[in-house]
C-alpha cells in the first residue's frame, strides 16, 4: 500500500442519518474563522470536499465532517459539514453525531451526568448538553443557532410543477419549506423518490429566482435544502429534508426544525415554552422546544433546543493511491441522483 494522503473517521448516525467525523488526516483549512474556511472549500478549493464525500470512499447517503481548533474563545471545536453540493454551516444530526463521537472516543473528556460542548460553527456557537452515563452518550440537546422566518408565502414558478408556495426559513442554514399536498404528496418511505424529485425541482427554482442571505454572516446565502413539511395524525411535526444532489435526511433535521419553528411562530403557531416531537420520514424523533423569543439582525425569531440520540457504529480509513484515476471521487445519478446543476 502506498497512499499519498490517508484520513481516518469514526463513523455515526443520529436517529438514522450518517454523520462521518474526520479524527485524522486533516490538520486544518485556511481561514481565520469557521466562516472563512467555509468559504475557501466553497469558493477556492474543494478538492478536499470531493475527497472525502464522493465514490468510491464514501456514498450518497452520508455527511462528512471536518473538525478543528476552536477560532473563538468560548467553543470547544471548530465544526463544518461537507456534502455532496457543497460545505455547510450547520447540522444539528451532524452535531449530535459529532459530540457522541467527541465524548465516546475521549477526544473530549466525558462527564457523568452531563458534559457540555460548545461547537464553533460558521452560523455561530451552538452548544451541546450531552447526558452521559456508564462511558455512553446517551442524548445530546442543542442549543441551536438563533432562528427566524426570512419569508413567508413566497411564489417560485418551478419547471414541470407550476407555481409553488413555500416559506423561507433560517435555522442556522436557510430552508424553503414546502407542504407535500402541493404536489399530492404524503412523507413516507414509498413515496421518497418522488419527493426528492419535486423537492430538488424547487431547490433550483427557489435558488434562481430569489435572493436569500444572511444579513450578518456573508458566507451563508442563497437556501441549502428543501423540507417538506407536515403533521401526522398524532398531531407530530412530521418532516422530510432533500438534500443535494437528491436523497431524503433520514434524521428528523436539526437546523430545518429550527426554520420550521421560526417560521411556525411568525404565524402564531408556536410560543415560548412549546415542546414538539419532531418525526422523520424512518419514524425517529428529536424533540423540539421553542426556548424564548430573540431578535437576529432586528428581526424577531426564536431560540430553538433540539434533542436527539447518536450512537458510533464503525471505524473507518480512507486513502488515495497515486495510480488512482480518481482522486476526487465521481459521482453517478443512479444513486446521486438527477440535480448535478446543485453540485457545481
Amino acid at each position: 500500500m502506498r497512499w499519498r494522503k490517508t484520513v481516518t473517521l469514526v463513523e455515526a448516525h443520529a436517529e438514522g442519518e450518517v454523520g462521518r467525523i474526520v479524527t485524522g488526516g486533516v490538520i486544518d483549512v485556511p481561514g481565520a474563522r469557521i466562516a472563512d474556511k467555509l468559504r475557501y472549500l466553497n469558493e477556492t478549493d474543494d478538492s478536499l470536499r470531493r475527497f472525502l464525500v464522493f465514490e468510491p470512499r464514501a456514498a450518497a447517503q452520508m455527511s462528512t465532517c471536518l473538525i478543528f481548533p476552536p477560532t473563538v474563545p468560548d467553543a470547544d471545536v471548530g465544526f463544518i459539514i461537507l456534502q455532496g453540493d457543497k460545505a455547510h454551516a450547520m447540522s444539528g444530526s451532524n452535531s449530535i453525531c459529532l459530540t457522541t463521537v467527541l465524548l465516546e472516543t475521549g477526544m473530549l473528556e466525558m462527564k457523568e451526568p452531563e458534559t457540555i460542548v460548545r461547537i464553533d460553527t460558521a452560523s455561530g456557537v451552538v452548544t451541546a448538553r450531552a447526558t452521559c452515563r456508564d462511558g455512553k452518550c446517551e442524548r445530546v440537546t442543542l442549543t441551536m443557532n438563533p432562528s427566524y422566518a426570512h419569508e413567508l408565502d413566497a411564489w417560485v414558478d418551478v419547471e414541470g410543477y407550476g407555481r409553488i408556495k413555500v416559506d423561507i426559513g433560517y435555522g442556522g442554514i436557510f430552508y424553503a419549506l414546502i407542504d407535500p399536498a402541493q404536489f399530492g404528496l404524503e412523507i413516507v418511505p414509498e413515496q421518497a423518490r418522488k419527493l426528492v424529485a419535486a423537492g430538488s425541482a424547487v431547490h433550483r427554482a427557489v435558488n434562481r429566482q430569489m435572493k436569500i442571505a444572511h444579513p450578518e454572516i456573508e458566507a451563508i446565502k442563497g437556501i441549502s435544502y428543501t423540507m417538506f413539511v407536515s403533521h401526522n395524525a398524532a398531531g407530530e411535526l412530521k418532516g422530510a429534508t432533500i438534500m443535494p444532489p437528491g436523497r431524503i435526511d433520514r434524521s428528523p433535521c436539526g437546523t430545518g426544525n429550527s426554520a420550521r419553528l421560526a417560521v411556525a411562530a411568525a404565524r402564531g403557531l408556536a410560543k415560548p415554552g412549546d415542546v414538539f416531537t419532531a418525526r422523520s420520514i424512518i419514524d425517529s424523533t428529536f424533540t423540539v422546544t421553542h426556548a424564548g423569543d430573540v431578535t437576529v439582525a432586528g428581526r424577531p425569531g426564536v431560540q430553538p433546543i433540539i434533542s436527539g440520540r447518536g450512537w458510533i457504529h464503525g471505524i473507518h480509513q480512507i486513502g488515495h493511491d497515486p495510480s488512482d484515476p480518481y482522486p476526487h471521487g465521481y459521482a453517478v445519478s443512479d444513486t446521486w441522483g438527477d440535480a448535478f446543476d446543485l453540485m457545481n
